[in-house]
């Protein structure tokens, strides 16, 4: 009798342990819950505010705004090329919206004689820097760029970056946009680039820019999108002959791809001269490197095609 006791607790014992590991391996097999994505509306941006309060016109896109200051007064040399706005030398502010009050995002061109009343006067306005950095390496005179962010309804976004930029003008003694934009020399063969590349762009004053979005991320700020029109895109600007081209632009990169860009391009003689973010509440995390190059134009668009190749980014023929 007492065995037949100890043989049912023991099977019970049994039973009860193989029922709790069932039921373990059934909570694995749960799949993990994902967290709920923003649905949430973007608010329409008043348009019209905007433009009485920034005195400025501007592009529009998609229910977002830009205005756009090419630097025409600086007059930048890099490696005995001229620097002009469509090289990278222009400041710009986009207002995108938001579920709540609009957002701004943009990149104000600084000297060294700048850089502290800007700075200043962004943080009296209520705004924030979110960068400081170069584009060039050996640039005479030395220019800084300066990212900005902040929130707020439209009037108040406007009169901010509206007193950034006449700061801009008081401490350069004029309106930066004023003058008009140089040229410079450009014999580049464009389709030998578009070819290597798989991109083509567009001719403006002697300078090549193409640019590549990255469709490939889904980048939001403060759970709003983020594009190319907003400054999440990679870019190259050439100008010069076959045999002597310069090239300078920007990568943006995920964490993974900051390594193997880096290197595919030492690799090919372009030089890294800043890594550094634009943004801080952005999701996914994302870098941006800014690069130039000096050699056969060819050369350079092979090596910067083989940098490409480490990023998400597809061909666009």
């Amino acid at each position: 009798m007492k065995k037949a006791w100890i043989y049912l607790i023991v099977t019970t014992l049994i039973a009860t342990v193989g029922c709790e590991q069932s039921a373990k391996k059934d909570d694995l097999k749960e799949p993990i819950e994902k967290p709920e994505e923003n649905t949430e509306q973007l608010r329409t941006i008043d348009l019209e505010t905007l433009r009485s309060e920034l005195g400025m016109e501007g592009q529009e896109q998609d229910g977002q705004f830009k205005i756009t200051v090419p630097q025409n007064d600086l007059n930048v040399m890099v490696d005995g090329f001229k620097i002009i706005p469509p090289m990278g030398l222009g400041s710009w502010v986009a207002f995108a919206p938001t579920s709540g009050d609009p957002m701004i995002m943009g990149d104000i061109v600084v000297t060294e004689k700048d850089l502290k009343p800007v700075q200043r006067e962004v943080i009296e306005q209520g705004l924030t820097i979110t960068a400081i950095h170069n584009h060039f390496v050996r640039n005479e005179p030395d220019v800084m760029y300066m990212h900005i962010g902040g929130m707020g309804d439209e009037k108040k976004l406007a009169r901010g970056v509206r007193a950034v930029f006449d700061k801009v003008t008081e401490i350069r003694g004029g309106d930066p946009a004023g003058k008009a934009i140089s040229k410079v020399e450009n014999t580049i063969g464009t389709k030998m680039i578009d070819s290597i590349l798989g991109y083509s762009g567009t001719m403006n004053n002697g300078v090549y820019k193409i640019t590549i979005g990255r469709p490939d991320v889904a980048l939001t700020e403060h759970g709003a999108p983020v594009g190319t029109f907003l400054g999440f895109n990679t870019w190259a600007s050439w100008q010069g002959t076959p045999e002597k081209a310069a090239v300078a632009g920007d990568f943006t990169m995920l964490a993974s791809e900051v390594a193997p860009v880096i290197k595919a391009l030492a690799e090919n003689d372009i030089e890294v001269v800043a890594v550094h973010n634009h943004m801080v509440h952005e999701e996914p995390r994302i870098f941006f490197l800014h690069y130039w190059g000096v050699g056969p134009a060819e050369k350079l668009a092979k090596g910067l095609k083989a940098a490409l190749n480490k990023t998400g980014v597809t061909s666009g023929k």
